[in-house]
């Protein structure tokens, strides 16, 4: 009995011993500044996001968080930095949608493989989007959209922020499981998509909620669903895609933070922990709802199955619906 006790104590010392550098390591991280990557130019939604996890991480974790921003090349430009980054845990980067939908868009061409030259960390944040319609449009809700887009083929214009994009994506979304066909005018950013909106000049158009929510409050613009199983609190009497029949249209722009591949476990969970306190923390959770955001801080476990899940599925809307980035 004496022996099997030692044999017991011996091994738990064992365990232990080997779970001690990881400890210290999770706990000695950050030791330096570290980088955060938003593969855009100041300003958008995933700059506001990662400004918002900087600012609160440097004061949870006692080290500098730097957000660097790194546009172009439909965010390849900054996700490429990512991926090239020492695996030090001195390298981090904030993506939004497009990271998932590149692979399908670029392909071969892209300078990095998706599935193997990142560690996800977790998703922050998700915002729903809205199919918004001019005022002056005569379709009151969506059954009266998809009936006049299938009775005349290609006549309805649908406004995006360029190809690729979240609210590119939820139009195809919607286009192919209704069944209709569009003709698409992709816009380099949102602001000229949403004035030629307002203007009448585009028949339909997805966006983001908090940056619709004024135009359909003050009647100028439409709003006929929000993407995904649930209402927006901001738009609270549009029904959701669910509700309308599409619960398959599920786009959203959502924040996510990776890192390089290889980035050491004791970090990875000492990051996402970090994150999930502080978008559960009451004054985030009022500023993020503020921009529309839902929190989400999945684990990195969550994180990576979502990933496998998602981008597979976009590569098959971009495939069906013959998209390039061109």
């Amino acid at each position: 009995m004496t022996s099997t006790i030692m044999r017991r104590r011996t091994l738990l010392a064992a365990v232990l011993a080997a779970a001690a550098p990881v400890a210290a390591r999770a706990q000695s991280w950050p030791s330096r500044p570290v980088r955060v990557i938003v593969p855009y130019p100041p300003g958008g939604a995933s700059d506001i996001t990662a400004r918002i996890l900087a600012q609160e991480l440097s004061s949870r974790l006692g080290q500098s968080f730097v957000v660097e921003n790194r546009g172009g090349a439909a965010s390849i430009t900054g996700t490429q930095a990512i991926a090239t980054a020492a695996p030090d845990g001195a390298t981090i980067g904030v993506v939004d949608t497009a990271f998932l939908v590149n692979p399908g868009l670029f392909g071969s061409r892209l300078p990095y493989d998706t599935r193997k030259d990142f560690t996800p960390v977790s998703t922050l944040v998700r915002a729903p989007l809205a199919l918004v319609v001019p005022a002056s449009a005569s379709w009151r809700d969506l059954a009266a959209l998809v009936e006049e887009a299938k009775a005349k083929p290609s006549e309805i214009t649908f406004g995006s922020a360029g190809n690729g994009t979240a609210v590119h994506m939820a139009g195809e979304q919607f286009r192919q499981a209704a069944g209709f066909t569009y003709l698409h005018v992709p816009y380099r950013g949102g602001g000229p998509m949403i004035t030629d909106l307002l203007a009448g000049r585009v028949g339909m158009a997805f966006g983001t909620v908090p940056a619709i929510a004024e135009h359909v409050r003050g009647g100028r613009l439409r709003a006929l669903a929000i993407t995904g199983a649930s209402k927006s609190e901001l738009l609270p009497g549009v029904p959701s895609m669910a509700e309308s029949g599409y619960p398959q249209v599920d786009a959203a722009l959502i924040n996510a933070i990776i890192g390089p591949a290889s980035l050491p476990d004791a970090v990875v969970e000492r990051l996402a922990e970090a994150a999930r306190a502080i978008v559960s923390a009451p004054a985030i959770l009022s500023r993020l709802a503020e921009l529309g955001f839902e929190p989400v801080a999945t684990t990195p476990q969550q994180t990576r199955s979502a990933f496998e899940t998602d981008i597979p599925k976009w590569e098959a809307i971009v495939r069906a619906g013959n998209i390039s980035p061109d």
